[in-house]
């Protein structure tokens, strides 16, 4: 295929996309209020809104973000589609099954940064204003901070996948990961330490899941290189 044959279908992908975005989007805003009652809870009262328009872009983050998730599975298939032509019949089966497991990753990594480390931030906040600033939260406020510390584990427990797929294809092999483990490892407690509160707990509570994933994408990795070149590698 020429190159406008590549851009034309390339264009073709990024509209079902799209189109499949929006579509979640509008489904989701369906139900964003019971939503938007569920997910403020830990605020532990009524938030209050600065503005007409507040509200209305709470409810349209919230659909924004289960429209990801739903949309997350249709943008690995688009993709898979794309490059399909040019996989061997093995690597295209290979591939295939792993776009189930993004959308199960995403939605893992989602509810580990809901319900273990927003209610942990969250609690250390309130905790360090009692008895010094009277709190009110506003909704904006509020879900842009669950948002901040929700969505990069979603997009962070897709690495094993994604590692998977980029070893089936030739472009990463698990030596090169090996041997970036010590980058990989600062970067990812980096990660760690800019997001949690300043305690030692905290930082080993988040850190600790982020290197178990490095490691497994290291395995898995592993794996699919042997069952690709069909050769045991060397440790």
């Amino acid at each position: 295929m020429h190159l406008f044959g590549h851009m034309e279908e390339l264009r073709k992908r990024l509209i079902i996309v799209l189109l499949s975005f929006v579509i979640a989007v509008i489904g989701a805003f369906l139900y964003a209020p019971k939503l938007y009652n569920l997910l403020a809870k830990d605020a532990g009262g009524q938030l209050t809104v600065l503005g007409p328009t507040d509200l209305l872009w709470v409810y349209f983050v919230i659909s924004g973000v289960f429209a990801l998730g739903v949309t997350i599975p249709i943008i690995g298939l688009q993709l898979w589609q794309f490059i399909k032509p040019a996989l061997t019949k093995e690597e295209r089966k290979a591939t295939l099954a792993y776009i189930p497991a993004l959308a199960i990753l995403f939605a893992l990594g989602i509810s580990f940064g809901y319900f273990v480390l927003f209610p942990m931030v969250f609690a250390f906040m309130k905790e360090m204003a009692e008895g010094q600033v009277l709190a009110m939260f506003t909704a904006e406020r509020y879900f842009r901070f669950m948002l901040n510390l929700t969505l990069p584990f979603g997009l962070l427990f897709e690495m094993p996948v994604v590692v998977l797929f980029l070893t089936r294809l030739g472009i990463i092999n698990p030596w090169r990961l090996a041997k970036a483990r010590k980058h990989a490892y600062f970067v990812l407690a980096l990660i760690s330490i800019t997001i949690t509160p300043p305690d030692l707990i905290s930082d080993i509570l988040v850190i600790v899941p982020l290197l178990i994933l490095y490691e497994v994408s290291i395995t898995l990795s592993k794996l699919a290189y042997r069952k690709k070149a069909r050769i045991t590698p060397e440790s």
